[in-house]
């Protein structure tokens, strides 16, 4: 396996981190924006459950 210069080890670390990084805030976003969507659902369903 060929040697790699440090600035390509720096270059690959912050590439990792920043994939990691990244994926994490999607998986996050995701989640969050389901929980606020489930939420505004069960608010709409507790108003409208007692507007007759």
């Amino acid at each position: 396996m060929p040697q790699l210069s440090p600035l390509n080890w720096i270059f690959l670390f912050i590439l990792f981190w920043s994939a990691v990084l990244s994926l994490s805030v999607l998986i996050w976003w995701s989640k969050k924006v389901y929980f606020q969507s489930q939420s505004l659902k069960s608010s709409n369903l507790k108003e409208n459950k007692w507007n007759w």
